[in-house]
């Protein structure tokens, strides 16, 4: 599809989600057009009003997570960061946009090796080390049904695939996974309500 688009700039845009704020496309073409932004991310929830992406965190449970899952829509977060358009390592694919000429600079979305998972963690991540960040708007809102369409990764097969995907992903960017850059090492990986990290992630002084 992106190889078939016309368009200066590109949204990859999952089939299961719905808008939220009218004017979610034009809050999130602003970002990606200004210089140094790469990838720019919104902010997704699930049909129950929870959040289900507010910027993506390394080494969250595994590979990557996303910040404040499944807190209510209403809650503010860690010092009010759902509501707050920041820079974080990565941003989910459901709902991305990003300048052609990035995209295709960094060849895109890894198909082959990544065919499902993490592949939009990898795409952020290429385009952070030529020193493009990412966004997450917080005023672009959408309704995302989460795997509503390929289901949950719980069968022998999907498990198998996830798991060969997540070798890759360490393989590729173990010393990022292990230490955000844009995540403090105090807060936990346990969870992704920002919690101190317990027993402590680094070393006492």
């Amino acid at each position: 599809a992106a190889g078939l688009a016309k368009g200066d700039v590109l949204c990859l845009l999952n089939n299961d989600t719905e808008v939220v704020s009218p004017d979610w496309l034009n809050v999130m073409v602003s970002h990606a057009l200004q210089p140094g932004v790469g990838a720019v991310g919104a902010r997704l929830l699930f049909p129950d009003a929870t959040v289900q992406h507010a910027g993506v965190i390394l080494g969250l449970k595994g590979v990557a997570g996303h910040s404040h899952y499944t807190f209510p829509e209403w809650l503010p977060g860690y010092f009010g960061r759902i509501f707050l358009t920041s820079t974080f390592s990565a941003v989910t694919g459901a709902c991305l946009v990003v300048r052609r000429a990035l995209y295709e600079q960094v060849g895109g979305l890894d198909e082959e090796h990544l065919a499902v998972a993490f592949n939009d963690v990898d795409f952020c991540l290429k385009l952070a080390k030529l020193g493009h960040r990412c966004v997450y708007a917080a005023d672009a809102v959408l309704i995302h049904h989460e795997s509503v369409s390929r289901g949950e990764e719980n069968d022998p097969v999907k498990i198998a695939r996830l798991k060969k995907e997540s070798e890759v992903m360490y393989e590729r960017w173990g010393a990022l996974i292990e230490n955000d850059p844009f995540y403090s090492p105090n807060l936990t990986l346990d969870a992704p309500d920002f919690g101190l990290a317990w027993p402590p992630r680094t070393p006492s002084l």
